[in-house]
């Protein structure tokens, strides 16, 4: 039954794949297709009740210890990004989910040692939630991995630079830098088929800049030896809906039937298809590198803005689950 399940699920994923590989949506079908796949698997040891034990006690000690790995390894992410970065909240993202990590890990403890039925409840309310947070953050990953590797295939007419901000009021920040270089090697890609296509830097000008950063983008590219009449600028941005918004008016005046790649950072990658695809954007998204240390906060801060994106159904979702557990005999 499961495994037959799962095939529905994955048909179900291949066709909305290829309908828009844009879509949340296909990150829940890859996991409910592989939780279907798991739950099959173990249903397949049940004549076998010591081997069924032995996965279910070696699941357990393997989530444990992942657990308490995961929380150091963020915790101390999370210390190098504020030496690194500074004391915003985004760089605090991964300290704190350590943290967060940590303290579930400890209320559950208390609640299997201890006698109290206030901690109980508490931890009865925090399993499930979690498990649907953790359940929607590892679907958003492996989609997102998948994603941003999917090879750009067919002719495009315009690669979207995103701003991501400007260092000193008027400098390319090593970030932004990387999309440039990402954006000039899909532009010569595209060049050596025969299709030399427009590269669109977009980027407004913020309280603490000296210029747009769609100028700045630009003048890095040109004093590099990029074509300069191979350039245009959307420089009224200040985020990635009105980027993506902005620079969609401007392709669509030069050319109504417009194909595009938009260029970000890899942790970025599938939030900025959604917002594309949500804007109406007729183009594929694809990444730069980002300092391996940037990565944890970064991603944990994109998964949190695609939960918020949906965040009737996701805190409903949460709030049923939490009352569940709470009510729940324990």
């Amino acid at each position: 039954m499961f495994v037959y399940a799962a095939a529905f699920f994955f048909v179900i994923f291949c066709l909305s794949v290829l309908y828009d590989p844009r879509r949340f949506g296909n990150a829940v079908l890859l996991g409910i297709t592989v939780v279907l796949l798991a739950i099959y698997a173990i249903a397949k040891t049940e004549d076998s009740p010591a081997m069924l034990e032995a996965i279910v006690i070696g699941a357990c000690v393997l989530l444990l210890l992942g657990s308490f790995t995961l929380a150091f390894f963020l915790i101390a992410n999370g210390v190098k990004m504020l030496r690194k970065e500074g004391r915003r909240l985004g760089n605090l993202l991964s300290l704190l989910t350590g943290l967060a990590t940590l303290g579930f890990i400890a209320l559950l403890g208390a609640a299997v040692l201890g006698k109290s039925d206030i901690v109980v409840r508490l931890a009865g309310a925090a399993i499930p939630v979690v498990g649907y947070v953790s359940f929607l953050f590892l679907c958003f990953l492996g989609y997102a991995f998948l994603y941003g590797r999917l090879p750009v295939r067919r002719n495009v007419d315009f690669v979207v630079v995103l701003g991501s901000g400007l260092v000193g009021g008027s400098r390319v920040p090593r970030l932004l830098a990387n999309r440039l270089d990402r954006g000039r090697a899909v532009y010569e890609a595209q060049a050596a088929r025969g299709n030399p296509p427009v590269l669109l830097t977009s980027g407004g000008q913020g309280p603490d800049e000296d210029l747009p950063e769609a100028d700045a983008m630009a003048q890095y590219l040109v004093e590099r030896g990029f074509p300069e009449e191979r350039v245009q600028r959307e420089n009224r941005s200040r985020t990635t809906d009105e980027n993506l918004r902005f620079s969609k008016s401007i392709m669509e005046e030069l050319k109504p039937d417009y194909r595009c790649v938009v260029v970000t950072n890899n942790f970025h990658v599938f939030r900025a298809a959604i917002t594309a695809r949500k804007a109406g954007v007729r183009g594929q998204v694809v990444g730069a590198p980002t300092a391996a240390y940037f990565w944890p906060s970064a991603t944990i801060r994109e998964f949190i803005a695609v939960f918020l994106r949906h965040k009737a159904v996701n805190l409903g979702i949460t709030l049923v689950l939490g009352l569940l557990g709470v009510s729940a005999d324990l």
